[in-house]
């Protein structure tokens, strides 16, 4: 694998030439909004340029709403701080007393007892794999609707916490990934987010075919999609990756 960096259109663009690829991929790195472009190793560097310089307006397009989009200050899961459970705002409370982890949530309130001493990143992971399990419970009922309606079913769904998608699918496979922070929109969101995938199994790509499905299947779309485009996103350091880091179409969710 070699990287270069170069200058494409007045934008600075990482390369990463890679043996094993075939076609060439474009990612915008959030949250600065950093562009790579991952290509076969024998492609021409006048061919990267051409074909950067074609997609500059979805590139533009992405960067930008990238950058406006507001983005969550670092947390560190003390008592005060705001967290989101299905697009309302809840109240962070941390009790430190017993030995047993353990969440509970009021109306207004996520209450968090923890033993004594225990740190940041143990409370960090507490309250992840509480969403998880809040996003798991009522993922199983969204699907069902979801696949009644559109009369597509998927062989499998999986959630993973991811920073550039808000869901994925192998369509080979027949498994659609969610993203974890949808437990944290309202349920709405949710709900197209596994429509959008289900139709891909139909329709692969972007096309007027898979549109019009969209469109039939979720009337409400355009308006999920300012939900989506306008709340809060959760912090993220530059450079910050996801674990499955795996190439993304540019396209996805425009």
């Amino acid at each position: 694998m070699h990287n270069e960096r170069i200058v494409i259109g007045g934008l600075p663009i990482e390369i990463i030439r890679k043996d094993n690829l075939k076609n060439l991929y474009i990612r915008i790195n959030p949250p600065t909004g950093d562009v790579t472009v991952s290509t076969p190793a024998g492609i021409k560097s006048e061919d990267i340029e051409l074909f950067v310089l074609k997609k500059m307006p979805e590139i533009t397009k992405v960067r930008d709403k990238m950058l406006a989009q507001e983005r969550q200050s670092k947390r560190e899961y003390v008592s005060g701080e705001s967290h989101y459970l299905w697009g309302k705002p809840y109240r962070l409370q941390v009790v430190y007393e017993g030995t047993h982890r353990k969440i509970v949530k009021t109306p207004t309130k996520i209450i968090m007892t923890v033993p004594e001493g225990t740190n940041t990143k143990a409370r960090e992971n507490l309250l992840i794999e509480w969403y998880r399990k809040e996003l798991k419970r009522v993922l199983e009922t969204v699907v069902i609707d979801c696949e009644k309606k559109t009369g597509i079913h998927a062989d499998e769904y999986r959630i993973k916490n991811m920073r550039t998608r808000w869901g994925t699918c192998n369509i080979d496979r027949r498994r659609i990934w969610i993203n974890l922070q949808l437990v944290k929109k309202p349920i709405e969101c949710l709900e197209y987010v596994v429509i959008h995938e289900l139709v891909h199994l139909l329709e692969r790509n972007h096309t007027h075919r898979f549109h019009s499905l969209i469109e039939e299947l979720c009337p409400t779309w355009k308006e999920v999609k300012k939900i989506l485009a306008t709340m809060p996103l959760d912090h993220m350091e530059k450079g910050e990756k996801e674990k499955d880091d795996e190439q993304t179409d540019i396209e996805r969710y425009l």
